[in-house]
């Protein structure tokens, strides 16, 4: 594998690594939300419109509620909040004036770049420390680590412990 010499380090050394980074990011969504004059639900619902502003899409407020694990009356709070603090709009489907798509505001993504830049750009200075081949190593397991936190995630919301309870 190409890139520098990494420190040996088990899978127990690894999870709680991954365990303080998790805990972090929760304490950093929360200042960020702050910042940006918003709630950490609020932040999260805005990055999936981001990400499918990135995409070239639009997502439905219904895409936005299931994605985000809301009611409709709860997303319905989110976008009145975003749309008052300027972050996104809701626009009418024109095939169907029921259906409301969410858009970002044109000044938006300035506003939260400004705030994001910084990480993201020692974020880039950090994934420059590795290989093309690490990169990939590094976006597999994220991706795979991210569907096995879901199938959790889906079993505590349910009730179960993982172990067929």
């Amino acid at each position: 594998m190409d890139g520098k010499k990494r420190p040996e380090a088990t899978a127990d050394q690894a999870l709680q690594a991954m365990d303080r980074m998790i805990a972090l990011a929760q304490f950093g969504q929360h200042d960020i939300a702050g910042r940006l004059g918003l709630n950490t639900t609020d932040l999260t619902c805005l990055g999936f419109v981001m990400e499918a502003a990135a995409a070239g899409a639009t997502l439905t407020a219904g895409d936005l509620a299931e994605r985000a694990r809301l009611t409709t009356g709860g997303v319905t709070g989110v976008l009145n909040r975003l749309e008052k603090a300027g972050y996104a709009r809701r626009r009418a489907d024109p095939a169907d004036r029921r259906r409301l798509h969410v858009v970002m505001d044109e000044s938006a993504q300035a506003r939260i770049l400004a705030v994001y830049g910084p990480f993201y750009a020692r974020l880039g200075a950090l994934f420059a420390d590795y290989g093309p081949d690490e990169i990939a190593v590094l976006t597999d397991w994220f991706g795979r680590a991210k569907e096995a936190m879901q199938d959790s995630l889906d079993e505590v919301r349910r009730g179960a412990d993982g172990n067929g309870a």
